[in-house]
């Protein structure tokens, strides 16, 4: 009887080790795997070349004559129309450099055949800072027309302050250095993605 209980531990014994052994075995997933990051997509990649503020305002410019009030709320202003894709981001600053949340911008451009929408509001919309001061607006590469160099218009406001109106413009345009208004000030930076171009600009408002 002595040798049956002896054994019967030995054996229990034996399968607690092997259950060890099997525990910290290499060829085992481990429950503190590394995570896999996915690559981010190009909507979401930043820009880093941009991301403090200068303290200098942001130079204002002609409103021009396709302005219409009214715009719809959105970040997205495509509304199906065709073109290379463009996403713009950035802050805005007030004149201590600190972030405005919850400011007003107001966006209009040409389409990638230099025409406005006069009579809806196609590349047309306003939106609102998130609580960071960021904005991020999604649309395509306008063209040149006339004599102007492909850009983007816009209305800025904080509060109940006056609002700005300026224009950001595109790097390496020809049309750049003959336009009467053009301000190198109001570049927007640029980077390439497979799937079109991100731009970053901050703005400084008298706030």
């Amino acid at each position: 009887m002595k040798k049956v209980l002896i054994v019967a531990i030995v054996i229990l014994l034996l399968g607690f080790v092997i259950t060890q052994t099997d525990l910290f075995r290499s060829d085992k997933p481990s429950t503190f795997q590394e995570t896999s990051i996915s690559s981010p997509t190009p909507s979401s990649e930043k820009l880093n070349e941009q991301t403090a503020c200068t303290g200098v305002l942001t130079p204002p410019q002609a409103e021009g004559p396709y302005y219409k009030a009214g715009s719809p709320e959105r970040n997205n202003i495509t509304q199906g129309i065709s073109g290379e894709k463009l996403v713009v981001s950035g802050y805005v600053y007030d004149k201590n450099c600190k972030p405005i949340p919850n400011a007003w911008l107001d966006f209009w451009q040409a389409d990638s055949n230099g025409a406005y929408d006069n009579v809806g509001y196609k590349l047309r919309g306003h939106q609102y800072t998130d609580e960071n001061g960021m904005y991020r607006l999604e649309t395509i590469v306008p063209a040149a027309y006339e004599s102007r160099p492909p850009h983007i218009h816009v209305k800025a406001r904080a509060g109940s302050e006056p609002a700005l109106t300026s224009q950001l413009y595109f790097p390496e345009q020809k049309q750049n250095q003959s336009d009467s208004i053009f301000n190198k000030a109001l570049l927007m930076i640029f980077k390439d993605t497979k799937n079109g171009k991100l731009a970053q600009f901050n703005f400084v408002l008298n706030y």
